[in-house]
C-alpha cells in the first residue's frame, strides 16, 4: 500500500524538488520508504507502506530491458496465480512483489490485463523510450487517483489532492459546482473536485498520455451491472455465497505483516471476522471497534468477539475529542465528506495501527447484497399503490410534520425524482433557498438520468443499489475508508468488493436480497449458525454518531465557525443557516446533519484556502 504522485511537464526544471515535495505531502500513506524517477519529461514518485515482499518490493520496479517502470498503490490478491502463468510464459522475476506482476502483465497483455487483476489499485506505468504513460484505477474505486489540468493538458497526478499544493503555478480556486452538489449529497459526487482544474479518475477507468504529441485518452475498461438470474437455486446459491466470501477473505489476508479486522455490531464485519478466525485457526484475530461515550456498538461487537474468541479492543471517544480532530480529518479528506461516522473510523484506525498494519472491513456488502433499509421502500410502496393519489396528496400537504410524512411523499413520486443516493441532506428546494440568488445560474446540479437509464430494466430497489454503487459507494463509503485509515498509515481491505464476489452478487434475483422485510436475506442465510443469531438478524443501523445531542446551545464554537466563515457568508444565506441552528437548539427539528455538513464545509475552507489550521 502506497501513495503515488507524478508531474508531467518538460518545462519544469527542478523536477526532483517538485516531485519530492509532492510525495512528502502524502508521507502518511507510506512512511516506510520512498522511490523516484525523473527525466526530461516527468517526475514520478511514491511513498511505500510495506505489506508484501518487505525486502525486495521497493519501487519503482523496471522491466528486464529497463524501458518500462511502475509505481503502484494497492494490493493484487491473485498475484501468485498470475505470477505462475507469467513464469510459464517466460518471464523472470527479481522480486516477490505484486508490483512486478502488474508490470509483466502489462508487457504481456497491455490494457487488457486490467480485468485479470483481483484487488484494489491505482498504478502508473511509464515507457521511458516511447514516452508514454499508462495510469489505471480499480473496478470500484477503492483507491483514489486525482489529476491536474493546466489549460487542456494533464500536468500532474496523485493519490491525494494535497500533492498539487506543491505544484508550480497551482492556484487554490474553489469550484462552486462541487460545493453546490455537496449540499445535497453530503460528499462531492462530481468528477470535478472542490479545487478548480483538479479531477478524479473514475473507477474502472484508465488514463493514457502520449508525451510526444500530448494526446490523452480516458477510457472505461469495466463497469458493474446487475443481471439477475431468476432460476438460481436458493440452496446452491447460499452455499456459493459462503464459499466465495471465504475465498475472498482468504485472499485478502495475504500479507507479510499483522492483519486484523474492524468489528462493529453488524452482520458485515461479523462475516469477515468469522471467516478470518476460521482461516487463522487457533491464533486469535485482533479486532477493533469504536463507540461514543453516550452511544456505542461495543456490546454488540463484544458479543461477536466473545463468540469467536478474537483479541478485541474497544475505544470510546467523547465530543471534545471528536470536534478537536475535525480539522485534521478534513485535511486528510482533501474534500469535505459530511458523514459523521468517518471520524469514528479515524479514531479506530489510529488505535488499530498500534497493533496491526492491515485491517479487513465490511464496506460494500450493503450495496452489492441489498443491505440498506431504504431499499425496502419500493417493496412497501407496492402495498400502498391502491391508495388514491388524492388521499396521499391530502396528507403530504398538511402544514406540519408527522411520522411517515416523508414516506408518503416518496410513495407519491417516481424513484427518479427523489432518490439521489443513500444520503440526501438538503433537497433541491432547500439548496436553492440556501444558495445566494445571484449565484444560482453559475452552478450546475449533477444529473443521475444516465445512471437511471442504464438501470431501466431493473426493479426500483435494484435501481437504488445501482445508483449507490456508482455514487455513494465511491464518493462516501470508500473515500472515508481510504482517507481515514491512510491518515494513520493503516491499510484497509474490503473483501465484499472483491471482483469474484461482485460477479456472484450481480446475478442474485431480488427474492434473494429482500424477503419479508429482511435485507441481505440470502447473505444472512449463508452464515446461519456460523455467527451469533442476534448479529445475523440485526437490522442495518449504520454507524451511530450522537451529533444530534452534541449540537447544544453551548456549542458556540461550532456555530461561530460556520457563521463567521468567509465562503459561507459570500455564497450562502446565513439567515437561513441561523434559523437551522436555532430550530435545532430549541429541539423543534433535528437539523444536526445539515449543521454538520456546513461545519465540515467551513473547516475545509479554513484548512485549505485560508490555512487557519
Amino acid at each position: 500500500m502506497c501513495g503515488i504522485a507524478g508531474l508531467i511537464d518538460p518545462k519544469i526544471s527542478n523536477k526532483e524538488k517538485v516531485i519530492g515535495d509532492m510525495v512528502s505531502a502524502i508521507v502518511h500513506r507510506g512512511p516506510d520508504n520512498d522511490g523516484f524517477y525523473v527525466d526530461g519529461n516527468v517526475g514520478l514518485g511514491m511513498r511505500r507502506l510495506s505489506i508484501i515482499d518487505l525486502a525486495t518490493g521497493e519501487q519503482p520496479i523496471t522491466s528486464k530491458d529497463g524501458t518500462l517502470l511502475i509505481f503502484f498503490n494497492g494490493e493484487i490478491y491473485n498475484f501468485k496465480e498470475l505470477r505462475e502463468d507469467l513464469v510459464v510464459r517466460g518471464y523472470a522475476f527479481k522480486t516477490h512483489s505484486d508490483t512486478e506482476v502488474i508490470l509483466h502483465m502489462y508487457e504481456e497483455y497491455g490494457e487488457k490485463m486490467l480485468t485479470k487483476l483481483r484487488g484494489m489499485f491505482t498504478f502508473c506505468i511509464y515507457h521511458t523510450i516511447d514516452k508514454k504513460i499508462f495510469i489505471a484505477r480499480d473496478f470500484f474505486g477503492i483507491k483514489p487517483l486525482y489529476y491536474l489540468l493546466q489549460g487542456e493538458k494533464i500536468v500532474g497526478f496523485s493519490s491525494e489532492i494535497k500533492s498539487f499544493l506543491q505544484f508550480p503555478g497551482f492556484k487554490k480556486e474553489i469550484n462552486d459546482n462541487a460545493v453546490y452538489n455537496y449540499l445535497s449529497f453530503q460528499y462531492n459526487p462530481l468528477i470535478e473536485t472542490f479545487f478548480k482544474n483538479v479531477f478524479k479518475l473514475p473507477p474502472g477507468h484508465f488514463l493514457s498520455i502520449d508525451l510526444n504529441n500530448n494526446r490523452t485518452e480516458i477510457k472505461k475498461y469495466w463497469s458493474f451491472d446487475f443481471s439477475p438470474e431468476e432460476r438460481l437455486s436458493e440452496d446452491k446459491t447460499r452455499e456459493k455465497i459462503y464459499e466465495t466470501m471465504k475465498d475472498s477473505v482468504e485472499h485478502h489476508m495475504i500479507a507479510d505483516v499483522p492483519v486484523g479486522a474492524f468489528l462493529s455490531g453488524g452482520i458485515d464485519s461479523s462475516i469477515i471476522t468469522t471467516l478470518m478466525q476460521k482461516i487463522r485457526g487457533e491464533r486469535k484475530i485482533k479486532t477493533f471497534t469504536v463507540g461514543f461515550s453516550t452511544l456505542t456498538e461495543g456490546n454488540e461487537a463484544k458479543e461477536t468477539s466473545n463468540f469467536l474468541g478474537t483479541d478485541h479492543t474497544e475505544i470510546k471517544i467523547g465530543p471534545e475529542e471528536y470536534f478537536k480532530v475535525l480539522p485534521k480529518a478534513v485535511y486528510h479528506f482533501d474534500e469535505p465528506v459530511a458523514d459523521p461516522s468517518a471520524i469514528g473510523l479515524y479514531f479506530v484506525a489510529r488505535e488499530a495501527r498500534k497493533h496491526v498494519k492491515v485491517v479487513l472491513s465490511g464496506e460494500g456488502a450493503d450495496e452489492l447484497f441489498g443491505g440498506y433499509n431504504i431499499y425496502l421502500a419500493p417493496i412497501a410502496r407496492e402495498k400502498m399503490i391502491w391508495l388514491p393519489k388524492s388521499f396521499i396528496s391530502l396528507f403530504i400537504n398538511l402544514p406540519f410534520s408527522f411520522f411517515g410524512k416523508n414516506y408518503l411523499k416518496r410513495v407519491s413520486m417516481r424513484l427518479e425524482d427523489w432518490y439521489i443516493g443513500n444520503a440526501s441532506i438538503f433537497n433541491k428546494k432547500e439548496v436553492d433557498l440556501l444558495w445566494k440568488d445571484r449565484r444560482k445560474n453559475e452552478v450546475k446540479t449533477l444529473s443521475l438520468d444516465s445512471l437511471y437509464k442504464q438501470a431501466s430494466a431493473l426493479n426500483d430497489s435494484e435501481k437504488m443499489q445501482y445508483i449507490d454503487i456508482n455514487t455513494w459507494l465511491v464518493g462516501d463509503i470508500l473515500a472515508k475508508a481510504d482517507k481515514m485509515t491512510m491518515a494513520n498509515s493503516l491499510e484497509l481491505r474490503v473483501p465484499f468488493l472483491d471482483i469474484e464476489v461482485a460477479k456472484l452478487a450481480r446475478t442474485l434475483p431480488a427474492k434473494f436480497k429482500w424477503k419479508n422485510g429482511v435485507t441481505k436475506y440470502l447473505l444472512r442465510e449463508a452464515f446461519q449458525k456460523i455467527i451469533p443469531e442476534n448479529t445475523r438478524n440485526r437490522k442495518k443501523l449504520g454507524f451511530p454518531t450522537p451529533i444530534r445531542d452534541w449540537f447544544t446551545k453551548d456549542r458556540t464554537d461550532v456555530y461561530d465557525t460556520i457563521l463567521d466563515n468567509e465562503y459561507i457568508n459570500t455564497h450562502l444565506n446565513t439567515k437561513n443557516i441561523r434559523n437551522l441552528i436555532d430550530e435545532h437548539i430549541a429541539k423543534k427539528v433535528d437539523n444536526s446533519r445539515k449543521i454538520y455538513l456546513l461545519l465540515m464545509l467551513a473547516i475545509w475552507y479554513d484548512v485549505f484556502i485560508k490555512q487557519k489550521v
